[in-house]
């Protein structure tokens, strides 16, 4: 089951579309869905995780905590949209498809994907990429 929640006023449109889409990926990743849950929060929130979890003094837009089980994904999955929205000046983009990207980003995480070495980040792009291309509810 996939689920959203906010820490802030930020609504999340077309939820239930997203979750298919999401639920999409996992499958086509061979893997079950289990539980995971989407929380979407503000700078200082995903800051505060960041450095009690993980003791990184930066600002992120998404810490995603693993717990698949085998190949049951399961985790909980925490956004910035204050990051969001910063990245989409950066990489000059709409608010929708870098949300949508983050949002895949954190689930192809917990299905076993990095980003720490430029080969890995250059698998994550491909597989988000490709995921992005299977939207089918914009």
């Amino acid at each position: 089951m996939i689920d959203f929640y906010s820490e802030t006023d930020f609504t999340l449109q077309n939820s239930k579309e997203i979750a298919e889409w999401i639920s999409k990926i996992i499958t086509l990743e061979n893997k079950e869905e289990g539980e995971v849950s989407y929380i979407f929060c503000d700078d200082k929130y995903l800051h505060k995780l960041n450095l009690e979890f993980l003791n990184h003094d930066t600002l992120t837009d998404i810490i995603s905590f693993d717990n698949s089980l085998g190949n049951q994904i399961n985790g909980d999955i925490y956004i910035s949209v204050e990051r969001v929205k910063e990245n989409t000046n950066t990489f000059s983009t709409t608010f929708e498809n870098e949300l949508h990207r983050v949002i895949i980003h954190g689930i192809l995480h917990c299905c076993g994907y990095k980003d720490k070495t430029k080969e890995d980040t250059k698998t994550m792009r491909m597989k988000e990429e490709e995921a992005l291309a299977l939207r089918n509810f914009i």
